[in-house]
């Protein structure tokens, strides 16, 4: 049934919103050291852009401290390079000729607020796009009650069923933006 697929795909979509939002948390620098930090960084090797994660091993070593390695050390300053020009990460790199080192400084009570207003922004924009996941499921039921595929009952039940998705996936990013927001103000 067509009404149906129109839910499957709407859950579908709010679920892939749900997970790139968290990725997108993961990647945002909370004091600690975390491997999800580099997850924006390419490198420019072998005359493409690679994800970091892809020319090199990235380790945890301590809750400041994260260690580079590259696969080919001849990736070495292309690797560092990379790291400084990232304005969002804030790292000052340094390298020993074999691996780099990336001390992950405290973070300021300015550059907290700076990243909860990121986070909120964040948020937003993926509201943005659950409304309008929403508003083309609506107007789809519409259009399907409308040339009489549907009857106004089976129309009212999907259209109880999309605000149910839509208010579980607002409650989930919510819950995630509140979580982040914590861990960076508590640090």
């Amino acid at each position: 049934m067509d009404e149906d697929n129109i839910i499957k795909t709407l859950n579908n979509s709010l679920k892939e919103i749900e997970d790139n939002f968290e990725k997108e948390l993961h990647s945002l620098r909370a004091g600690r050291a975390n491997v999800a930090m580099l997850n924006n960084v390419r490198v420019d090797v072998y005359g493409t852009s690679t994800p970091l994660n892809q020319v090199a091993s990235i380790v945890v070593v301590d809750p400041k401290l994260l260690q580079v390695t590259p696969y080919d050390p001849n990736n070495l300053n292309a690797i560092v390079t990379s790291i400084r020009n990232n304005q969002e990460l804030g790292l000052n790199p340094s390298d020993d000729g074999h691996l780099i080192r990336l001390v992950v400084p405290p973070l300021t009570e300015e550059r907290r607020r700076e990243i909860v207003k990121q986070i909120k922004q964040k948020m937003e924009e993926n509201l943005v796009r659950i409304r309008n996941f929403r508003h083309d499921s609506m107007f789809k039921i519409d259009q399907n009650k409308k040339a009489k595929k549907i009857g106004e009952d089976e129309a009212k039940r999907y259209q109880k069923q999309i605000n149910e998705a839509i208010n579980n996936s607002k409650i989930k990013l919510e819950l995630l933006t509140r979580q982040k927001e914590k861990e960076v103000i508590s640090i």
